[in-house]
């Protein structure tokens, strides 16, 4: 199998670093950060204008990407640049979600979604599931034409953004059953919907939604009624291996900015980097860095296989372990300029960090890829 990047995704990693080389600062990113909205909208609509977002979204959904290795690309280059601004939220969860399940109405929000004019967020997890996703508390009842959903969501990702919010219901069945869950597309605003927002530790913004007898039309629903936990389990598929690629691109920073320290900072006399004891530290840097570049490719290219979720599991436990050691490592060698967020490396280890925690961290996915294995 040939794993070099296509021509068409060459250029657009090629492009994709380049602006973000030149755009996306470390200055930039913390006033972006430190901001009220928590994302820069001038440069949502110039990534939306160099194809960003097409790129994660199939041709026959107007995109020109979709596949497994087409996300990497894109999250191995955001990762590199530390980007806070929600492309996983906006465009592989909620955007997937709306290709997989919408019908020709709801579908023709995505152009609006390609073009950078509309966010989306994903309203699932609730404040008792953590990372279990069948576990769905909120409610949703019919009276007459229409649904009407009540319940809690906990860290919705962009939620103060978006334009609309993607809310998963139960409609039958116990809280762990996979089936009587149902999306629904909620348009921002809804009377009965409150937001209490807050900023995330590695950048961008969060909230805990509140559905407050929330009515909406019965053509609000995404799908078959009760048949939303296969989607989900697709979306957050896609999501994982962004995740994965993701933080490889972070961790290619990490280990490039700890190189450029070892070789600038003097001790003695000389660069700190040709103590022996350093470079072994490094090159084991180097290995776990290769080691999670290999695990982004084999779940990028089983992202439509029978077997992907065990793959995906294998993938996401062992970027969590190297990116752990990599982010500590780096900050190590590095002393205590590598804590100070005027530095690029602060941003860059909490990045790593944090995204081992979302749909679950290295244990949960061992656990999985065991039960998976096992089956």
């Amino acid at each position: 199998m040939d794993f070099n990047l296509t021509e068409e995704r060459r250029m657009l990693q090629e492009t994709l670093r380049r602006y973000l080389t030149d755009r996306y600062t470390t200055e930039v990113r913390n006033g972006i950060i430190s901001s009220e909205a928590g994302l820069s909208a001038e440069i949502w609509a110039e990534l939306a204008e160099l194809g960003v977002i097409g790129a994660l979204f199939a041709e026959s959904d107007g995109g020109f990407g979709g596949a497994g290795f087409d996300i990497a690309t894109v999250f191995g280059e955001l990762g590199r640049a530390g980007v806070v601004e929600p492309f996983l939220d906006t465009a592989v969860l909620g955007g997937g979600l709306v290709a997989a399940l919408g019908d020709d109405g709801q579908k023709a929000l995505l152009g609006d979604v390609i073009a950078g004019g509309l966010h989306l967020a994903l309203a699932h997890g609730e404040p008792a599931s953590r990372y279990d996703l069948s576990r769905v508390e909120t409610s949703v009842r019919g009276d007459g034409d229409d649904v009407v959903l009540s319940g809690r969501k906990a860290v919705v990702i962009n939620a103060e953004a978006a334009g609309y919010l993607i809310v998963s219901a139960r409609e039958s069945g116990g809280f762990f059953d996979l089936d009587g869950i149902s999306l629904f597309l909620v348009p921002a605003g809804s009377k009965g919907v409150t937001l209490r927002g807050y900023p995330m530790l590695a950048g961008g913004r969060a909230a805990e939604l509140v559905l407050d007898e929330v009515r909406l039309p019965g053509t609000a629903r995404l799908g078959e009624a009760g048949k939303g936990f296969a989607p989900l389990m697709d979306a957050v598929a896609a999501a994982n291996v962004a995740l994965a690629a993701e933080t490889v691109g972070a961790m290619e920073s990490a280990v490039e900015l700890t190189r450029a320290y070892l070789m600038t900072r003097k001790q003695f006399g000389r660069p700190i980097g040709t103590f022996q004891a350093l470079q072994h530290r490094f090159a084991d840097l180097l290995i776990e860095l290769e080691q999670a570049r290999s695990a982004v490719i084999n779940a990028a290219g089983h992202l439509e296989a029978p077997d992907r979720d065990r793959q995906i599991a294998a993938a996401r436990n062992l970027i969590a372990r190297a990116g752990r050691l990599v982010a500590e490592e780096a900050i190590q060698m590095h002393g205590g300029i590598a804590m100070t967020q005027e530095y690029e490396l602060a941003h860059i280890a909490k990045r790593i960090v944090m995204a081992e925690h979302r749909f679950g961290d290295a244990d949960y996915h061992l656990e999985r890829f065991i039960a998976l294995s096992a089956a």
